[in-house]
C-alpha cells in the first residue's frame, strides 16, 4: 500500500500518514492533517482513505502523500505548544531555521516546520507535477463544510468545481499560513474545513472530500456515476445557496483579554443590526449592521475571535477575472501615492494618507491583497504573477 522510499528517517516516517504511487503518471496530491493539534479529524479521515486505497489501486494515476502537521501537539490534543504552526510560514522564518538549529534555539513549532519544509522541498524535487496542496481543518463551532483559499484565479478556477461555499481573502488577515506560502509559489493550495473539531461528521465530510478531490484531479479514474455519488454526499453536508464569500473584518483578542462568544453561533449565521453576540472587557459586543459571522471562537487557544463575511457578486468575480487576465493593474501606479516596490514589481506600496480614498475592492479586483502595513504605507502583493497556470491546463477540471 505505502511507498515510503522517499521518506527514509524514522522521524519523517512517523509524520507520513500514507504515501501511494499509482501505476501510471499523473498529478501529485499532498494532504495535511493536524496542522493544529486539536483538529485530529483530518488525520483520521486520511487514515481511513489509505486503509481502502488498495481496493482501487488499478485506477490510480499519480502520487498521493498525506502528512501529519503538528505531531507533538496532536499527541497532547492541544492547538500548539509554543506558537501556532499555521502562522509562521514566512520566508524570514524559514531562512532562520539553520542558524537557530546550530544555536539550539528552535522552539517546538519551528522544529515541526523544519521537518515539514524539508519534506516539501523533497516532494517538489522528486515528484511529478501538477501539484495540489490541501490542508484539512475543523472549527471550534458547528459548521457546514466549506473551502478557504487565497484569492488567485487559479484557486478560484479549481474550487468552483466543488459544491461548497468558498471563502476568499483570508491571507489579508492571517500572516504565515502554510497555504499562503505554497500559494505564493504558484501552486493550487486550498483549505477544507470539514466540521466541528470533535464531531464524527467532520471525519466523514473530510473523507468524502478527499475522495472527491482524488477523482476531480484525475488521480482516481472512476465511472461518472461514482463521482456523482461522492459529489452528492458533499453537497448534502455543505449545501449553501451562495458560492463565494469575502472576509472583510477580523476581531482579534489578546491572551489576557476577556472575550466570550454567546453560545450557539455557527459559520455563515446572519447577524442583525443591534444584535448582542459576544461580551468583552467593555461589555456587550453588538453588531453595527446586518452581516454574517464566520469562525466564532469557542476554544481557549487562538486569538481570532471572529470574522465578518459578505457574499461576492458574480459580476465582481467575472470582471476581476478579465482585468487580471489582461494585466490592467499596470494603471495603478498612475494613481497618486501608489508605487511599485523597488525590489519586487509585483508588490505595491500605497501611501496611507491617500489609501483611504482608494476603495479596497479596487485592489481586490485587480488581484492585490494587503500583505502588511508599514508606518506610512500599505504593502499589497499580486496573487496572480506566480500562478503556474500552464502546469494545470491538461487537468480534467481545467476547462
Amino acid at each position: 500500500m505505502a511507498n515510503n522510499s522517499m521518506f527514509t528517517s524514522l522521524a519523517v516516517k512517523q509524520r507520513v500518514i500514507g504515501h501511494y504511487k499509482g501505476k501510471y503518471n499523473g498529478p501529485t496530491l499532498i494532504f495535511f492533517g493536524g496542522i493544529h493539534g486539536n483538529e485530529p479529524a483530518g488525520v483520521s479521515a486520511l487514515k481511513k482513505v489509505f486503509l481502502s486505497i488498495k481496493e482501487h489501486a488499478n485506477d490510480f494515476k499519480g502520487e498521493l502523500i498525506a502528512l501529519s502537521g503538528n505531531l507533538n501537539a496532536l499527541s497532547k490534543n492541544i492547538r500548539f505548544q509554543q506558537e501556532d504552526l499555521n502562522r509562521i510560514w514566512a520566508d524570514q522564518r524559514l531562512e532562520s531555521l539553520d542558524i537557530k538549529t546550530k544555536l539550539g534555539t528552535l522552539n517546538a513549532e519551528e522544529k515541526e516546520m523544519q521537518e515539514l519544509y524539508a519534506m516539501l522541498l523533497q516532494i517538489l524535487d522528486s515528484c511529478e507535477p501538477p501539484f495540489y496542496f490541501i490542508d484539512l481543518h475543523t472549527t471550534s463551532s458547528d459548521t457546514i463544510p466549506f473551502l478557504i483559499i487565497n484569492d488567485s484565479l487559479l484557486n478560484r478556477k479549481f474550487t468552483k468545481n466543488y459544491p461548497l461555499p468558498v471563502i476568499l481573502g483570508i491571507e489579508e488577515y492571517l500572516n504565515g499560513a502554510l497555504l499562503s506560502y505554497l500559494n505564493e509559489l504558484g501552486y493550487v493550495s486550498i483549505g477544507f474545513e470539514s466540521g466541528q473539531h470533535t464531531s464524527e461528521e467532520a471525519v466523514e465530510n473530510a473523507k468524502n472530500f478527499i475522495w472527491y478531490t482524488l477523482i476531480l484531479t484525475g488521480f482516481y479514474n472512476v465511472h461518472s456515476s461514482i463521482f456523482e455519488s461522492v459529489k452528492q454526499s458533499i453537497l448534502k453536508a455543505g449545501n449553501y445557496q451562495k458560492k463565494f464569500f469575502e472576509i472583510y473584518f477580523q476581531r482579534l483578542v489578546s491572551s489576557n483579554e476577556s472575550f466570550q462568544m454567546q453560545p450557539g453561533y455557527t459559520n455563515f449565521q446572519d447577524l442583525t443590526k443591534g444584535e448582542i453576540f459576544a461580551h468583552d472587557h467593555n461589555g456587550a459586543v453588538i453588531s453595527t449592521h446586518n452581516t454574517q459571522i464566520f469562525m466564532p471562537l469557542y476554544q481557549k487557544s487562538g486569538n481570532e475571535a471572529y470574522y465578518l463575511i459578505r457574499p461576492i457578486p458574480m459580476l465582481f468575480l467575472t470582471v476581476s477575472k478579465y482585468v487580471r487576465r489582461f494585466r490592467l493593474d499596470s494603471v495603478l501606479t498612475i494613481l497618486p501615492g501608489v508605487t511599485r516596490d523597488s525590489n519586487d514589481i509585483h508588490i505595491l506600496r500605497v501611501n496611507k494618507r491617500v489609501a483611504r480614498f482608494l476603495a479596497k475592492p479596487i485592489f481586490h479586483l485587480l488581484g492585490y491583497r494587503a500583505r502588511s502595513q508599514g508606518e506610512h504605507h500599505l504593502i499589497l502583493k499580486s496573487r496572480e504573477y506566480n500562478s503556474k497556470l500552464a502546469m494545470y491546463k491538461n487537468a480534467p477540471w481545467f476547462t
